[in-house]
């Protein structure tokens, strides 16, 4: 009596896996494709290079440039800048 117990309980518990094995999809398993999804797909891809297109080139840009030390990101204007000169100091003592 156990042993048919055991059995209708492995049964009762494998069914429901067993069940679902027909239907699910595999990984990596293709499926047929319609000529509408393949016109749905290419259309897709010709507004994704339209809207690519549409964006416009930009210079390359380096946020942390002003802090390297070893000058790469140097400012290009900073080397051109001359320094301001120093004021002159007063000579006389009343000026202090």
């Amino acid at each position: 009596m156990r042993k048919l117990a055991a059995i209708f309980l492995l049964t009762m518990i494998a069914a429901p896996a067993l069940a679902q094995d027909d239907h699910v999809q595999r990984y990596r398993e293709e499926v047929e494709k319609s000529p509408a999804d393949l016109a749905n797909e290419a259309r897709q891809q010709r507004a994704y290079q339209r809207a690519l297109s549409a964006v416009p080139d930009q210079k390359p840009t380096d946020p942390w440039g002003i802090a390297r030390s070893d000058g790469q990101g140097a400012p290009k204007n900073a080397a051109k800048t001359a320094p301001a000169p120093k004021p002159a100091k007063p000579t006389n003592a009343a000026a202090k």
